[in-house]
């Protein structure tokens, strides 16, 4: 046993092994050791006598899945080793083989999957072509592939899917970048053969799979990098799944440059997908938005939130099918109750396509395509909505099912009950024999009982002996002699007659064969519903379409948001915008709205003041969360919105340690900041909070300054820049596109009441002590640091005595204060070289020189 065990061993190094034996799933040496320890087993030993006892450790095989999947959970890699040959035809020890491998990637069962989240297995290669990415999310069959010019925009790609399982080609595990995206992902890397790798072996591969002579159907080139990828993935999953994908039927290019880029800090920040604190999916904006009446449809809204459409008439066609349903609160009613009824259509027919569907499954996928027909009634005389009418409802297959299936088929495939009488003829003579037969058995009971007087005697039934006569010892001076003694017990004794063998032979053996025919009846009909996969999967889009649409006007209707306005030009115009998950989170006080206004000319940079806790963050949050959704096709909320179409969304909020790459507060928030004007454009929108407050006031505020300038001069793009150094609105008195608000506060004695309130014109105050009081710090210190404040104030140079900072920073053209006193004019003219400045340089130093100038006493 141990030698065939081995030998599997040997083929699956890497994997934790499921020996079968009997009815257990049996683990040995360090196998057992690791999964006692992780599934809290008890670890026993076999050969216990041996001087080296081996390790052992199972589980009952009826419950292996959950312990599978717990494995899995944890990052193993589970080697499924089952008998292949009937014991009965063993000469010797039954033969064993690996049926399949189960890894994070490579999952089929429901129960294991998150049925609103797609589980990709991805491929990365890297040549002299660029970054071939391919992904495929096996329990769907959809697969996808796209080429990236380096790997840093391919890490972005791995940021938005959160692989489950990679594959990297030879050389890209030892990238760093990488290998710090997919730790943070909880993504297990595996290893596929490196030929796997080839251009032939990968264009062979994906030409077998897809059934086709050529790639060019799918508008992909052979000589691709993404073709390596998708090549690799495919021959990865067939071999880990133990047979052919017959639910992948085409290989999905796609450009990465057609939808906005949301890098991982931005979905992060704007909590797109899970919150900051907790990490949770309520109080996102997903957790929000998705009210979808199938896991399709929860599955393609988040694919739309990561994915913001840069293509207005694409938006446009969303919009007005966003705005007919809500429009029609009839027909929206109508379709989202038809969706209830709606499976999960995909990842049905993915088991279907593996054979391991169940007739559960059928009956699920026959209920939802006899919905179908209602969701297109519904549609129907509605032009914006038409567009979205399923070309295939797929009724012959509904048709095909509903004759065979029972309403409510049993969940085991072979003790019968599944097919509907009528239609089959032979099954349906087997089943009224069957059914015949055990009334004749019950008939022939009551008869004995007549005949030898014995009341309690029972006929009786198991696998061992079929059908026998069981007689209690306190009668058995009644047994007739044409009993004939079969099994003794302590309490009975056990007898066949002649006329029980004949009828047990009739019933039994109708009983079996039925049983038989109908599981042929059902693999048959699976496999006819296998064959149209490709038809079933083109509906499952669109339904999920259809979904997310009336899904989208839903919520739009039940939080008062309204259709916005694409502008052909970049500016973002909003009226009483509101933030979508403060707002539904609210219960106690009303949110109270803002105005925003940006553009790349008049309004180009908000420098944006007020004290902590004001709701700075949460402004700009809603502006971009307000940017997304009208990108995504959504409502806004909001009285009116206007949007330029923006390719980028960039944020810096908030900050916190990065401790597993040993980053500080400073250097995460530098790092991002750096990313930021690497990559923004003029089409961007970017949201700045408290740039530099990780490190010195004078260091801080340059960086700031810098950083601010940036922006407003070199990219001159959309931005909000919120800061407590009140120095940045003077940014605004030498640069038209820049303007500074503030979040408005009502004081009351040494209190402060937050408005909430956007009003033009920069802060004069941080109110800092008081947001320290509100925040709960003790009275004695609160009194302290007042006192200290006055001090500070009152050796303050005059225009600080506002800004409540601990030092004086009258401009950022400023030195470091020298022992002795300097002419800083005529030192700041010595340090110029005057032929090495640009014109734009040359003018910023004017403007410092003038500065200095009028900082000298008078």
């Amino acid at each position: 046993m141990f030698e065939q065990y081995n030998a599997l061993k040997a083929a699956h190094p890497d994997a934790i092994l499921f020996f079968r034996m009997g009815d257990f799933y049996e683990m040995f040496w360090e196998d057992a050791e690791v999964a006692a320890r992780v599934l809290d087993l008890t670890l026993t030993s076999r050969n216990k006598n041996d001087p080296d006892p081996v390790p052992m450790a199972g589980v009952p095989h009826h419950a292996a899945d959950g312990y599978i999947q717990r494995l899995v959970d944890e990052g193993f890699r589970i080697a499924i080793a089952d008998q292949v040959q009937d014991p009965a035809e063993a000469n010797g020890l039954v033969e064993r083989a690996v049926v399949r491998v189960v890894t994070p990637g490579v999952v089929l069962d429901p129960g294991a999957l998150d049925a609103r989240s797609s589980n990709w297995l991805l491929g990365l290669w890297q040549g002299e072509g660029g970054v071939g990415l391919a992904c495929l999310d096996l329990s769907t069959g959809d697969l996808r592939g796209t080429s990236l010019p380096t790997l840093a925009a391919a890490l972005a790609e791995v940021h938005r899917l959160e692989p489950r399982e990679a594959l990297l080609a030879p050389g890209l595990a030892e990238e760093p970048a990488l290998a710090e995206a997919l730790r943070r992902h909880g993504t297990l890397t595996s290893r596929v053969e490196p030929e796997a790798w080839s251009t032939r072996e990968a264009v062979r591969e994906l030409r077998e799979t897809l059934s086709v002579a050529d790639l060019s159907g799918f508008g992909v080139d052979e000589k691709d990098p993404l073709v390596r990828a998708a090549g690799a993935v495919v021959r990865y999953a067939r071999d880990t799944s133990g047979g052919a994908l017959r639910n992948v039927h085409a290989l999905r290019p796609y450009r990465t440059d057609g939808y906005m880029v949301l890098d991982e800090t931005t979905r992060r920040n704007l909590e797109i997908f899970r919150t900051l604190l907790g990490g949770r999916r309520k109080g996102s904006l997903l957790g929000l938005l998705d009210r979808t009446a199938t896991a399709m449809g929860g599955r393609l809204l988040r694919e739309w939130l990561a994915l913001p459409l840069l293509d207005a008439a694409a938006i446009e066609r969303r919009l007005a099918a966003v705005s007919t349903f809500s429009e029609e609160p009839e027909v929206r009613s109508t379709v989202r109750q038809a969706l209830q009824e709606v499976a999960d259509i995909e990842r049905i027919g993915a088991r279907v396509a593996q054979g391991t569907a169940n007739a559960r499954d059928l009956a699920a996928l026959r209920r939802s395509l006899q919905s179908a027909p209602v969701v297109l009634s519904a549609l129907e005389g509605l032009p914006a909505l038409t567009a979205l009418h399923p070309d295939d409802l797929c009724g012959d297959i509904a048709e095909d099912l509903a004759r065979w299936l029972v309403d409510d088929p049993p969940q085991a495939l072979t003790e019968g009950g599944l097919l509907r009488r009528g239609a089959h003829e032979e099954l349906d003579e087997l089943v009224e024999l069957s059914v015949e037969g055990v009334g004749v058995i019950g008939r022939l009971e009551e008869r004995e009982r007549e005949q030898t007087g014995i009341g309690s005697l029972k006929i009786r039934k198991n696998k061992v002996f079929g059908y026998f006569i069981e007689v209690t010892r306190a009668h058995l001076h009644k047994v007739p002699d044409r009993y004939l003694r079969k099994q003794t017990l302590t309490n009975a004794e056990r007898y066949v007659t002649p006329e029980l063998k004949e009828l047990e032979e009739r019933v039994l053996g109708a009983d079996e064969r039925r049983k038989a025919l109908e599981y042929e009846l059902f693999v048959a009909l699976r496999e006819r519903v296998a064959e149209q996969g490709e038809r079933l999967s083109a509906l499952a889009r669109e339904l999920a379409a259809i979904d997310v649409l009336a899904n989208l006007a839903e919520i739009g209707v039940r939080h008062r948001w309204v259709r916005p306005e694409l502008a052909a030009e970049p500016v973002i115009e909003v009226t009483a915008g509101r933030h979508p998950v403060v707002e539904a989170l609210l219960l106690e006080e009303r949110f109270v709205p803002n105005d925003t206004a940006l553009d790349t000319r008049q309004r180009q940079l908000v420098i944006l003041t007020g004290p902590n806790m004001a709701g700075k963050s949460t402004i700009m949050r809603q502006v971009a969360l307000i940017v997304l959704l009208a990108q995504i096709g959504s409502f806004v909320p909001a009285e009116s919105a206007r949007v330029g179409l923006c390719d980028r969304i960039f944020t810096r909020v908030g900050a916190g340690d990065d401790i597993a790459r040993g980053q500080s507060t400073f250097m995460v928030e530098m790092s991002e900041t750096a990313s930021i004007l690497h990559q923004a454009t003029g089409d961007s929108l970017v949201l700045l909070d408290e740039i530099g407050r990780g490190t010195s006031t004078y260091d801080g505020l340059a960086i700031a300054w810098a950083v601010a300038e940036d922006l407003a001069d070199r990219i001159r793009c959309r931005a909000m820049f919120a800061t407590h150094y009140h120095e940045l609105c003077e940014l605004a008195e030498s640069r038209p596109g820049v303007v500074n608000q503030s979040i408005a506060v009502s004081e009351w004695g040494e209190d402060i009441v937050f408005l909430r309130r956007l009003k033009e014109g920069g802060a004069s105050r941080s109110y800092g002590i008081q947001c320290a009081r509100l925040a709960g710090l003790p009275v004695h210190v609160v009194k302290r640091a007042r006192a200290l404040l006055k001090g500070f104030e009152k050796h303050a140079p005059r225009n600080e005595r506002d800004q409540l900072s601990l030092f004086a920073v009258a401009s950022p053209a400023d030195a470091e204060p020298e022992p002795e006193p300097v002419d800083p004019l005529r030192e700041a003219l010595a340090a110029l070289d005057p032929d090495s400045l640009s014109p734009r340089e040359a003018l910023d130093r004017l403007y410092a020189l003038r500065a200095l100038i009028a900082e000298e006493p008078r």
